[in-house]
């Protein structure tokens, strides 16, 4: 039987590293931006790791993706 992708877990995921780790975007980029500072906006540029408690959440959500 085949397993199903949870596709709202996938959408978060940017990408998987060649080592395996899942890059996901820093939060409060989006929503409400014009009053954030443009410092704090740029921070949130740029992409950062899936911590280790929720990749273990990942595996079982994303079940053909190659995480380590």
């Amino acid at each position: 039987m085949k397993l199903k992708t949870i596709k709202t877990a996938a959408k978060r995921i940017q990408s998987i590293t060649g080592t395996g780790k899942a890059l996901r975007l820093r939060m409060s980029a989006q929503h409400l931006a014009p009053g954030k500072s443009k410092r704090s906006l740029k921070s949130t540029k740029f992409l950062i790791e899936v911590s280790k408690a929720d990749t273990k959440r990942l595996k079982r959500l994303l079940p053909y993706a190659k995480i380590k």
